[in-house]
């Protein structure tokens, strides 16, 4: 690689493909979709009081991250595609894996806190509003934030520091922060010892927290005699534990792709899994299966028609 380059040239799987109207119309419809479902289930829960409750407040701060996950990413490889320009500056690209990053420490804190309000809504009704109420939600939402940037910002500074002399091509759709350490050819050591603590922190720590008040949950739940009782109470968390399961499989599988010639082709599918369908599949989830949302739900298209026929 030149030194005095200032670029990274970023090579998607599916940059061999003659005509790239077809990778470019999907990517549009992922992100539009997305977007779109993610916007409805904040509009619904702002517009419904019944919803100001901590569970959906959480929810609220879940659909802005994955809106935030996949603009970090998309947008760009939407201009990429249209314009055939696949260079990349460094500071952009830097700027990119730090906002990725903070997405994905945000995701993964924030789905411990909301394993926590499933677990006090459980096994601790009768205090769950004097635990989780208004000023205890708005600490845990700065403190995920803060933490979240926190983490990201000590992932990136080791990133950027490190010297590309081997390759300056991305084999990948953004600028991954794993995909630019292969790159690297000196400067690894700090950011694996930060992975190594970012690991058990942000990764093994919640999700034994969460396995935990799952495991907590559904002794509880196995305990209740009446099946409608246990019916109510597994409703109450179904949803959370759909979407929390779907995020450490998709997460795993962006790091646990087995090397191959298609290695790096498999690794992009499996980060498009994790970054940009995951957030269509979790307004989904809570919309469908979760009544008081779609109660919400009709009421806010309620609202919406009423005003358009007064418009009329």
């Amino acid at each position: 690689m030149n030194q005095t380059t200032n670029d990274f040239y970023i090579t998607p799987f599916f940059s061999q493909i003659g005509s790239k109207l077809f990778p470019f119309n999907i990517f549009l419809f992922i992100y539009l979709i997305g977007l779109l479902m993610n916007i409805l289930i904040l509009s619904v829960i702002y517009f419904n009081d019944h919803l100001h409750v901590p569970l959906y407040i959480f929810l609220c701060n879940l659909s802005c991250i994955d809106i935030f996950s996949t603009t970090s990413t998309i947008p760009k490889l939407l201009d990429m595609i249209l314009s055939g320009n696949n260079t990349i500056s460094f500071t952009l690209c830097f700027t990119q894996t730090f906002f990725f990053l903070l997405a994905a420490s945000a995701e993964d804190i924030l789905l411990f806190i909301m394993a926590y309000d499933r677990y006090v809504a459980v096994c601790n009704p009768l205090h769950y509003h004097h635990l989780l109420n208004k000023k205890m939600c708005t600490m845990f939402i700065f403190t995920i934030w803060i933490l979240a940037s926190l983490n990201s910002f000590l992932m990136t500074i080791p990133v950027s520091k490190m010297s590309f002399c081997k390759s300056n091509i991305i084999q990948h759709f953004f600028c991954e922060a794993n995909t630019l350490t292969r790159m690297s050819c000196a400067g690894k050591e700090i950011f694996y010892i930060i992975v190594y603590f970012e690991l058990i922190l942000f990764g093994l720590c919640p999700f034994l927290c969460s396995l935990t008040s799952y495991i907590k949950i559904i002794n509880v739940i196995l305990k209740i005699k009446s099946k409608d009782g246990k019916r109510k109470a597994f409703s109450t968390c179904s949803s959370h534990l759909a979407v929390i399961i779907l995020y450490y499989v998709t997460g795993a599988s962006m790091y646990m792709i087995p090397p191959s010639k298609y290695s790096h082709a498999m690794e992009q599918i499996a980060t498009i899994l994790c970054t940009a369908v995951t957030p269509i599949l979790n307004p989904l989830i809570y919309s469908l299966r979760n009544k008081d949302v779609m109660k919400g739900l009709r009421k806010f298209v309620g609202m919406k028609l009423t005003f358009v026929e007064k418009e009329i």
